[in-house]
């Protein structure tokens, strides 16, 4: 039986044809670098411009709404009214606690994340070093809720944090810390410490990595100089490891404190009465159903990090991103 010379000469031209497409379509946008730049960039920059921009453009103008108190419809015309129902003393203290809570957050990540990432930068094998990227990046595998859940538990007045403390004798610590006024409450599950601790650990990983990443930037010879001109390693760290460093805590700042700041799961699964940001903005435009108001209210947060983002430009965390 003989081949058929038709049938092998399309097998073989088509391959030719689509080859020769590919490499026209590559001169042709080789030789005009600019509508290859629009090609490339021109989908993202719409998206960008028609999804995220654009809602946040719709978030602001519903903003400058208001609600008609008898009747319950928004008002569309432009005043700033609703702006100023944020600066009442209700609304003046949910975003000064939400403010502090982030502030705390972001010291304590970067207390506890500088040890590990300087320990991972210096000092760590690359056996250990793989190993302590996936410890730091596993619980974000698992589900947020998951983890809220489990600390929940963790933190209930029949968990194993309260156990602990009863079986060493030291429950009366844990009775009095409860007892304080403002960050305390019935059991570490409804109180401010329980969603400190929370929020810690939730957000740890996103502080641990940009550090990491700055320290390994450090030049070892920088440190090796300040050895020879007779600096001791504390002073070598102070004067040289920590200042060429801190962009990288600003940077991890960056993430601790923007979704501490607009987070609404932790503050309703282990807060009490006291309301954060994302709470009040949830409770607003649902039950409530006062759009503009909770609109006002997300540009709260958004102007705070805005803020702090000029700030740490200026600090260079981004070049630590």
């Amino acid at each position: 039986m003989q081949d058929n010379p038709t049938a092998q000469t399309v097998v073989v031209t088509r391959p030719k044809r689509m080859a020769s497409f590919w490499q026209r379509l590559s001169t042709f946008f080789y030789l005009r670098p600019g509508l290859m730049l629009a090609a490339l960039l021109g989908p993202p920059m719409i998206y960008m411009t028609v999804v995220y921009l654009g809602s946040l453009a719709a978030l602001l103008l519903n903003s400058f709404f208001t609600l008609d108190d008898y009747t319950g419809q928004v008002i569309r015309q432009l005043s700033l009214h609703t702006y100023a129902q944020l600066f009442t003393p209700a609304h003046i203290d949910i975003a000064l606690r939400t403010a502090s809570m982030a502030a705390a957050v972001t010291l304590a990540c970067a207390a506890l994340a500088f040890p590990l990432a300087y320990f991972m930068a210096r000092y760590a094998s690359p056996r250990q070093k793989a190993f302590f990227y996936l410890a730091v990046l596993l619980p974000l595998w698992s589900s947020y809720l998951i983890r809220v859940y489990a600390w929940r538990l963790i933190l209930a007045k029949e968990g194993i944090i309260s156990w602990l403390f009863a079986q060493t004798g030291l429950s009366w610590l844990l009775d009095g810390l409860l007892r304080l006024p403002v960050i305390g409450g019935p059991s570490l599950t409804v109180s401010q410490i329980g969603m400190f601790i929370v929020f810690v650990y939730v957000w740890i990983p996103y502080m641990i990595l940009p550090i990491q990443a700055a320290l390994e930037r450090v030049p070892p010879s920088l440190l090796e100089a300040s050895a020879d001109l007779g600096a001791r390693p504390a002073t070598t760290f102070r004067q040289v490891t920590l200042p060429l460093a801190f962009p990288g805590v600003v940077a991890g700042s960056i993430f601790t404190f923007s979704l501490t700041l607009g987070d609404f799961v932790v503050p309703e699964m282990m807060g009490n009465s006291s309301y954060f940001i994302g709470q009040t903005v949830l409770s607003l435009q649902g039950t409530s159903g006062n759009i503009p108001l909770a609109a006002a209210f997300t540009m709260v947060p958004i102007v705070i990090m805005l803020l702090y983002l000029s700030g740490a430009r200026q600090l260079g965390a981004f070049d630590a991103l």
